[in-house]
């Protein structure tokens, strides 16, 4: 409950920023403005984000050989977390990790690469998978789509300030002008940060419970964690408004600065699964968890 009251309260406040930016814009009729084009942007993302983020990851759809286990497990996990069985996608990169993606959890897909498939065991494979179906079921692949459109709103307001500041008419001096173009993109990304962050401890917990034993996950977490920072993801180097997505951060390869990074720090996530474990909140081993696959 304090995680979704705190993902509540960070919304509030990207919206009443996005709104003040608008305002210092062009006062009142800024505001109007800026809630449409908001509007126009998420409700086209709320359409297409999921397909558009799987393309740019080369995802493709989990069937053939090969992928029965990986089938199984992900539609196994779902029945448990009584939910709709997701897309079950493959992206084909030595870097391992995963992400969800989806309007709504019966239009959604769980995404995860072939160096997770190699590198996890059965168990810690669970682990992601359960907590990538925390997210779907939590809907926080909406909520971070939102905000990461308004965050992209914001940075696009700020930069037409360049063209407001000069009228005098404005709200904004040239002062003004330059601090709003460098300080709402910054504030815009430090809240979608806080956001993500809170969603990601969420989903751990829930993906715990989903998988019935924590230890399964903070096992990946610490596995994913050594090895997504020695092996690069191309794709999502290129595509680095994406990396809030992925179970474990996946850039590294052009030092983003760990100040901004979307994720917790992976010690503090398996610290908490380790009590939650010693603290009996697990529940049974996945009923029909792969006995083929990657994993046999």
């Amino acid at each position: 409950m304090v995680g979704y009251l705190r993902t509540a309260v960070l919304m509030a406040v990207m919206t009443a920023l996005f709104m003040g930016v608008g305002y210092l814009l062009a006062g009142t009729t800024g505001i109007v403005l800026a809630l449409v084009f908001a509007a126009g942007m998420n409700l086209f993302t709320w359409w297409n984000s999921d397909r558009m983020v799987l393309r740019m990851h080369g995802a493709r759809l989990a069937e053939g050989p090969g992928t029965e286990g990986l089938r199984a497990m992900v539609a196994d996990l779902a029945r448990r977390a009584d939910m709709p069985v997701p897309a079950t996608y493959v992206i084909d990169t030595e870097q391992p990790n995963a992400f969800a993606t989806g309007r709504n959890p019966d239009n959604a897909a769980v995404a995860v690469t072939t160096g997770l498939m190699r590198s996890l065991s059965r168990e810690e494979v669970a682990g992601v998978i359960a907590h990538e179906l925390a997210h779907i079921k939590n809907r926080d692949t909406l909520i971070m789509t939102i905000t990461a459109t308004f965050a992209g709103a914001i940075s696009m307001l700020a930069n037409f300030a360049l063209f407001f500041g000069g009228r005098r008419d404005s709200p904004l001096g040239l002062i003004g002008t330059i601090a709003m173009m460098i300080l709402a993109p910054l504030a815009a990304g430090l809240v979608q940060m806080a956001i993500s962050r809170t969603r990601e401890y969420e989903a751990d917990r829930i993906g715990a419970e989903i998988c019935g034993e924590p230890l399964w996950l903070a096992s990946a977490l610490q596995r994913i964690q050594g090895l997504a920072s020695r092996i690069d993801n191309n794709a999502a180097e290129r595509n680095p408004a994406t990396a809030h997505m992925f179970i474990i951060n996946p850039l590294h390869a052009h030092g983003y600065d760990n100040l901004f990074s979307t994720h917790p720090k992976t010690e503090n996530r398996v610290a908490a699964l380790e009590a939650m474990a010693r603290g009996g909140h697990g529940g049974a081993a996945p009923r029909a968890a792969a006995p083929s696959g990657p994993w046999g």
